[in-house]
């Protein structure tokens, strides 16, 4: 339950910044910059923390590597679905949410990463000496 909870923040974190639907940060910002000037910034800076917040533990859990590894699995299965013929790639908006459930699957497995392992593993690291 705790991988699906921290998956679903970033997707939500991804798709409220910008999805293929009207109803996201940067066609709001667009529509609201002249007359809502502090409250797009201060939105902006809440979407910001969440990214630091979750690319700072995904680049100390699985790294560049890692991050790439996963979207690489991702981008294969993509590729076998639709050599399958159960995907068809000429759909803009289908490929822009693809793209998102990737990276938020990024996101997720490695603010997720430390506690799968030290399970796993029974192995705390660095960080978690104080636990």
């Amino acid at each position: 339950m705790g991988f699906f909870v921290r998956w679903l923040v970033a997707f939500a974190l991804l798709v409220s910044t910008y999805n293929p639907t009207q109803w996201n940060y940067a066609v709001w910002t667009q529509a609201n910059w002249e007359i809502q000037t502090p409250l797009v910034v201060f939105m902006g800076l809440v979407l910001f923390v969440g990214y630091i917040i979750y690319l700072r533990a995904t680049l100390r859990s699985i790294g560049t590597f890692g991050m790439g590894l996963v979207l690489a699995i991702f981008g294969s299965l993509t590729w076998v679905l639709y050599d399958w013929g159960v995907l068809n790639l000429e759909n803009r908006d289908l490929n822009l949410w693809l793209g998102l459930v990737a990276l938020s699957l990024v996101l997720g497995i490695g603010l997720s990463w430390s506690i799968l392992r030290r399970q796993l593993s029974g192995q705390a690291d660095i960080d978690d000496v104080a636990d």
